[in-house]
Order: C-alpha cells, then sequence, then structure tokens
C-alpha cells in the first residue's frame, strides 16, 4: 500500500463530515464527483473516452467484468507464470467452459526480462483469445512490451487486458497508444488512494455486456431521481454499466480524486526520473554486493525484484531489513524494492545498511 497524502486524507474526513447532514447532499452530487474521476483518470491514461472509466471496489471485480464478458466460447488464455491472484482466479474458472489456461515461465537466466517476453509472444497464436498481463510483474517488476504484445494480438484477433495495479499512476501508461481492451487498476497503490476503490476501463468490446450485479444507477436516465420507479431496460452508454453499485462513495471517491490530481501535477514520467536518479547508485553497489538486478530495459523504476547470492540466507536479510527500519516485501525468490517520490536518499543508505549486513556481519 501507498501512505496517503494528507491532502488526500483531509478530503476523507470531508467526506465524513458531508454526511452528519444528508439533507445537504443533492442528486447531482451521486454524479458529479465520480464524472470528475474519470475525466482526471482519463488525463492520468491519455484515454480520450471517460464514460469508458468506471468505479470499482477492487482488482477482482474488474476482472470478473471481463471474464464474464467474453465474445469467445473457446481458445486459449495466456497469463505470466507468478502474477498476481486477482488475475489468474478469473481465468482459472474459465478451464470449466474449456478454455486453455497457459501460465508463461520466465527462464532463470541473467536475460529473464527479455526471454520471458520472448516467450510470451510466441505463446500467442491463432487460438489465443486473451493476454492478461500486468505492465510491470507483481513480484520483480519486470517490464513487459505491451506494444509487441498488442500488435501480435491485432494479428490474430485477441483481447489485451491489463493489469495495472503496480503501474498506473507512477509508469506512464496510454490507452491511445497501447490500445488495450481492459484496463485493471486498484486504487490502494500507485494511484495513492484509499482501499476498497479502483478504476477500470472497458474497451469497444465490451460495450454489450452483463454486468455483476444490476444496480440503480447504471441504468438508462438514472439521473432523473423522480422517474426512477419508470424501469429502464437499457444501461447507460459505453462503459458505465459495469460501475460498482453505490459508486458516489462520498468519501472514497474524493480521496482517490484528490490523489490522483497530484499524480497529474508531478506526471508519471517525472516519477519514473526521480526513482531512476535516486535508485542507479544503489542498485549498482548492490550489485557489486552479489544481489543480482534486471537490467535497466527490462524492467521498471518504481518496482523491481533484487535476486540474493547463495551466500546470503533470506531470513537473515529478513531480520536486518526490520532492524534497520526498512519495508519492503518479499515476493516469490525475489524481494521487491518498490521506491516512490516521498522516499529519498536517506532511506536507501538505510537499505544498503541492511543489505549489507548479512554479508559482512
Amino acid at each position: 500500500m501507498s501512505p496517503l497524502l494528507k491532502k488526500v486524507e483531509k478530503s476523507g474526513i470531508a467526506g465524513i463530515k458531508k454526511k452528519r447532514n444528508p439533507s445537504k447532499i443533492s442528486g447531482e452530487d451521486f454524479f458529479h464527483e465520480t464524472d470528475t474521476l474519470r475525466q482526471n483518470y482519463s488525463k492520468l491514461i491519455d484515454n480520450p473516452e471517460a464514460k469508458r472509466i468506471v468505479v470499482i471496489p477492487s482488482a477482482s471485480y474488474g476482472l470478473a467484468n471481463v471474464v464474464n464478458n467474453l465474445p469467445f466460447q473457446e481458445g486459449k488464455i495466456v497469463l505470466a507464470e507468478e502474477q498476481f491472484p486477482s488475475n489468474v482466479y478469473p481465468w482459472l474458472k474459465l478451464k470449466e467452459k474449456g478454455f486453455d489456461i497457459h501460465l508463461i515461465e520466465p527462464t532463470d537466466s541473467e536475460k529473464r526480462g527479455e526471454s520471458w517476453n520472448e516467450k510470451i509472444l510466441t505463446s500467442i497464436d491463432s487460438h489465443t483469445r486473451v493476454v492478461a498481463i500486468g505492465h510491470v510483474h507483481w513480484s520483480d517488476g519486470t517490464l513487459f512490451h505491451l506494444e509487441k504484445i498488442r500488435k501480435r494480438l491485432d494479428e490474430v484477433g485477441g483481447l489485451l487486458v491489463i493489469d495495472g495495479t503496480q503501474s498506473v499512476g507512477a509508469l506512464p501508461f496510454s490507452v491511445k497508444h497501447l490500445r488495450p481492451d481492459a484496463l485493471i487498476c486498484a486504487g490502494y497503490k500507485w494511484l495513492l488512494g484509499p482501499y476498497s476503490i479502483g478504476l477500470a476501463y472497458y474497451g469497444p468490446a465490451f460495450d454489450s455486456g452483463v454486468p455483476l450485479e444490476e444496480n440503480w444507477i447504471n441504468r438508462l436516465k438514472s439521473d432523473d431521481f423522480a422517474n426512477l420507479v419508470n424501469y429502464q431496460s437499457e444501461y447507460r452508454e459505453q462503459a458505465l454499466r459495469y460501475e460498482v453499485g453505490e459508486h458516489s462513495n462520498f468519501i472514497l471517491v474524493p480521496m482517490l480524486n484528490k490523489a490522483i490530481n497530484q499524480l497529474i501535477r508531478w506526471s508519471p514520467e517525472n516519477i519514473q526520473g526521480y526513482t531512476e536518479n535516486l535508485m542507479s547508485p544503489a542498485i549498482t553497489e548492490m550489485q557489486g554486493l552479489g544481489y543480482r538486478i534486471e537490467e535497466r530495459k527490462w524492467r521498471s523504476n518504481h518496482l523491481f525484484g533484487v535476486r540474493l547470492p547463495d551466500t546470503i540466507d533470506k531470513e537473515r536479510l529478513h531480520q536486518s531489513l526490520l532492524r534497520n527500519r526498512v519495508s519492503i516485501s518479499f515476493r516469490g525468490d525475489a524481494i521487491r524494492i518498490a521506491p516512490n517520490v516521498y522516499n529519498d536518499e536517506i532511506d536507501v543508505r538505510k537499505l544498503l545498511k541492511a543489505m549489507k549486513e548479512p554479508i559482512f556481519a
């Protein structure tokens, strides 16, 4: 999880206080803030159609909408091995319907990122219906070259479904350029938002789908409160049918909106530049100590994996990190380092101290 910005926290407190007197909440309030949120998020991800953005409570919810509305009856689903479970479990359910699920493993070599990308591209054939993948890998920050995957999927008529939870907000992303069929993103990580809210983009392939829930606010003319009893068979336009019920959350929506506004001002390009400048000397030093880190072309700057030399016991390193009050994650056979703009050189020095202790103890 990311920490909350002070302005994001204040926005949430203001939302709580708003509920003290619900008579001050107007019908327009049910729509205005989420409309603003989808417009701001569209700026962040270079999306020309704001009504393709919807509020979701979690990545698994957003992915369930995709899985339930695939325009295919059979075929191959390609996933990256060891990606976050929310982008695996929904696809595994499709085995019951006769789909083939292919989990593409990395090669344990110095050119791990390059070979992994190549294996994914090679796995895409005329039977492939979907590639469901992150922009960067959850456990070690491996950068997947989505442009090449998109191009190959265009050749076979497959869909590109991206879990952007580990990247959107810190790594530049362009809907116009990459043309995902769906982009699902939890809000509590690199979007710097609160828990239990996220955002999903659904492209034209899902314009006629059936949402997970039949709520009132996603129906046509739902903004006309006086006529809500005149039930509508049609949904609102584009992707709005997929929005979670009670998406007009007067606490979480303003918080996420405030966070995204700040990210737009900072820009993901600048965040990548800052984290690269911050971590480059440390990465060189860690490599000199025997730690293995992917070359720059095949990893992100804001999230990357470090694999241990054979001489270091993982538990000893874990204890060293705890002693030095360094918070990083153990994911699979890698430790995952995730710097952001709130980190500085003092933090990096503490990290290096913690990683040296098990070697020189």
